[in-house]
């Protein structure tokens, strides 16, 4: 950091100059000026050397001023040249008296205004990234200290003038649009990283039993705002990575299985546990219809998403977690005549661990899991819990366990609800008439498929799995509100009825139906378009299933954290 240096009365005074004073400050004419930026005097003084420089604070008024234009004046008249870079006073200087208090003070002041600033800067630059700035600018307002406009705060961004133009309860403001830490923060209890990690609903549970995230991993840009947005990334024990395959280097071939071994463990941190929802699309009956249907491989064949998991599988290799928690879709086990599903588990205990409930094939098998049991939605997901088998710590585990985490009182579709949504929900009249053909023409042929109308009255009601393409047109889940379905059969069009038309769910009560909040409890920030966000909770995992899961694995986490710290106090090598 640049100094002022001063020889006054023969003794040196020192002190730091703040970063945000540059060159650009200071005239080259050696003698004492002044600037005007608007309204604004700023004290310029001769520039002593590239890094030696002696000035007031960025911006001074009043007193402050008149101060340092009195010491700059008589430091002009009476200097004394010691040398080609120093200048020095007299001391018996009545103005110099009371100079390095003065200076103390001065730079008190300027260092805590740097750090706001530098403050307010990062925190401004890092909302840009998660929000829009229409958001930001209500936001703004609200506080109802000075305008706003969407042009002003671009401006603001683009030239950085955060420190000067936003107000200190602004920033106030605008810190509480971020996550906090956790509540055990920073007492954590181990370390986990989340791959594929989505909107982070494997890691809520994780989380909530004291766990800390080191290492998130996501490529899709508007997944990575609204996961930004919720859960806290402590900034100097966190890393985020868009593209797992830069970290793995398995799309290099000149690379050797050592050197990715060797990239990753110098770039994933050490941890606990692996969470790693991979990719569904791949295997999921939908995904294998369409690809089927464009004449596309799928699956392992399918080079774009299906060998992902092989990626997680080099990660588990190089960094040898203690447990790992995988998550797919549950046509994953009958993928191309579950050959593979077979490579899936074949390649896992090869690497040394052991899975839970591996034996388990039929149709009551423990490892699919459907969050009806917890939440008024029926999707079923297949959970792969794994031990490495050298710690020992699988021994009586089993996910048939997770029933004892039911809640007591599952809440109802129509709980979930809000009391008044917007307009734009309602199916539109042409959409309504052409998902009720299109429902009618398949019964006929005697299949399911169509609209799922939920019944929001019913304390019974399971609503259809909630998918990515759910911003289509919402068929798979419309709330009924009233239609009287042998009217319909009559009469489609009749004026009453078409009033009562069904609509679909808001982005915020897919949140709720995944479990990301509840009515009463804190609100998930949904920062991203309602396209996106019902792309997010479609592509997501029922959030309760998995604090399931967490709960059941908490004690033999405990067992591996005391494992590995036993294993670092007696200097074996740190994995």
């Amino acid at each position: 950091m640049p100094k002022i240096l001063l020889l006054i009365g023969g003794r040196w005074m020192t002190a730091n100059m703040p970063s945000t004073i540059s060159s650009a400050n200071f005239c080259a004419c050696r003698k004492p000026c002044k600037l005007t930026r608007g309204k604004r005097w700023r004290s310029i003084m001769p520039v002593f050397s590239s890094n030696l420089w002696l000035s007031s604070a960025r911006s001074c008024r009043g007193s402050r001023w008149r101060w340092m234009k009195r010491f700059c004046a008589a430091l002009h008249r009476r200097r004394q040249p010691t040398g080609d870079l120093w200048y020095s006073l007299p001391k018996s200087s009545a103005l110099v008296e009371d100079m390095p208090q003065k200076l103390s003070k001065e730079h008190r002041s300027l260092s805590l205004a740097e750090q706001a600033g530098e403050h307010a800067e990062a925190l401004l630059r890092q909302l840009m990234t998660i929000y829009d700035v229409k958001t930001l600018v209500a936001e703004l307002v609200s506080v109802g200290e000075q305008h706003w406009s969407a042009a002003i705060l671009k401006r603001v961004a683009a030239l950085g003038r955060a420190a000067e133009r936003l107000r200190p309860q602004e920033v106030a403001h605008l810190a509480t649009l971020l996550p906090s830490p956790p509540a055990h923060h920073p007492h954590y209890g181990f370390r986990f990283i989340d791959l594929f990690a989505g909107i982070g609903g494997i890691r809520s549970g994780f989380e909530a039993i004291g766990g800390q995230c080191v290492f998130t991993s996501e490529w899709n840009k508007h997944a990575v705002r609204t996961y930004k947005a919720n859960w806290y990334c402590d900034p100097q024990q966190h890393r985020f990575n868009e593209d797992i395959r830069d970290i793995t280097l398995s799309q290099r071939s000149d690379v050797s299985d050592e050197e990715a071994a060797r990239h990753i463990r110098e770039s994933i941190p050490q941890h606990d546990v692996l969470l790693a929802g991979f990719p569904c699309q791949p295997f999921s009956l939908a995904g294998v219809s369409k690809k089927n249907a464009m004449g596309r491989a799928h699956g392992f064949a399918c080079e774009t998403q299906g060998t992902l998991f092989f990626d997680v599988v080099r990660i588990i290799a190089a960094r040898q977690p203690a447990i790992f928690v995988l998550e797919n879709v549950k046509n994953l086990k009958s993928h191309d005549q579950g050959r593979t599903f077979r490579i899936i588990m074949q390649t896992l205990d090869e690497l040394g661990y052991e899975v839970a409930d591996a034996g388990h094939t039929g149709p009551d098998d423990p490892k699919v899991i459907d969050g009806r049991h917890f939440l008024p939605q029926h999707r079923e997901r297949i959970v792969l819990v794994g031990f490495r088998r050298d710690l020992q710590l699988h021994a009586g585990f089993t996910l048939r366990d997770i029933a004892a985490q039911y809640p007591a009182v599952r809440p109802t579709f129509g709980e979930l609800l809000e009391p008044t949504v917007d307009a734009k929900f309602i199916l539109t009249p042409v959409l309504w008439k052409y998902l009720y053909r299109y429902a009618r023409k398949h019964q006929a042929r005697g299949n399911g498929f169509g609209y799922g109308l939920v019944d929001p009255a019913n304390p019974h009601s399971v609503a259809r799995t909630l998918s990515a393409r759910y911003y289509k047109d919402g068929a798979e889940i419309l709330v009924d509100r009233g239609w009287d379905r042998p009217l319909g059969e009559k009469h489609f069009d009749d004026p009453l009825n078409q009033q009562r038309r069904p609509r679909r769910l808001t982005p915020r009560e897919c949140a709720r139906l995944m479990g990301f909040e509840s009515p009463q409890g804190a609100r998930f920030r949904i920062p991203v378009s309602d396209t996106q966000a019902y792309r997010q909770f479609g592509n997501s995992v029922v959030v309760p299933v998995f604090a399931a899961v967490a709960k059941l694995l908490a004690p033999r986490i405990a067992q591996a954290v005391a494992r590995r710290e036993a294993d670092d106090n007696d200097g074996g090598c740190s994995r």
